[in-house]
């Protein structure tokens, strides 16, 4: 009978602390986007007209009886799924909820549209099912050249229903057809999107404010 051999304990290896700081790149770019976010709201200032535009065409929606549609791809589809939360749910205020869908939401719809018409179409296909008078279509696009957007926005038209386009700051097909447009004063895609999330906000605030009374 052979002896068992006794357990052996190997010491874990040391491993040197290799994490490199990011402190400092990190102060650089909180001050790079400190400036750039200034630069950008002080343009956005400016356009504070187009804001109130967007936001009482929402209100009268919202007030008549009307839906907010709102559709975008990528982090603009996040975009469009965030604005529908805070009217369904609530931005800051208690009180009744708004009446908002995000054409992104729904994976079914979205990928049986996308698998028997081609991706361009769905969000066309939803405004087609959904939308009525009185709706209004809010499109998210950083470029303003997403074809299942501009598809998006003619369907709208064509059923009478007006369409908010937020937008970079190039000129774009999206923007040339929407019955208002907002954009935001930067081509970066990041901050585009950014600053999408604040213009949406203050939209919140103001719908929610206007209809909380």
């Amino acid at each position: 009978m052979s002896a068992r051999n006794p357990l052996t304990i190997v010491p874990s290896p040391v491993i040197p602390d290799r994490t490199p700081s990011f402190t400092a790149g990190m102060q650089r770019a909180l001050a790079d986007r400190k400036k750039l976010f200034a630069t950008a709201l002080d343009i956005m200032g400016k356009q504070a007209d187009t804001l109130s535009e967007i936001a009482s065409l929402l209100v009268d929606a919202l007030h008549n009886g009307g839906r907010l549609l709102i559709a975008g791809n990528g982090g603009s589809a996040a975009e469009a799924q965030h604005f529908a939360t805070e009217m369904v749910g609530r931005f800051k205020r208690d009180r009744q909820a708004l009446a908002a869908i995000a054409l992104t939401a729904d994976t079914a719809i979205v990928t049986a549209i996308a698998n028997d018409f081609g991706f361009e179409e769905v969000f066309a296909r939803q405004v087609e099912a959904y939308g009525r008078q009185g709706d209004v279509l809010i499109a998210f696009s950083t470029s303003g050249e997403s074809e299942n957007l501009i598809r998006a926005a003619r369907m709208a038209i064509k059923r009478g229903i007006p369409v908010v386009a937020l937008t970079g700051s190039r000129a774009s097909r999206l923007a040339a057809i929407a019955y208002l447009s907002f954009q935001v004063p930067t081509a970066d895609t990041p901050l585009a999107q950014e600053l999408h999330t604040v213009v949406l906000h203050l939209l919140c605030d103001v719908v929610e404010s206007s209809l909380s009374l």
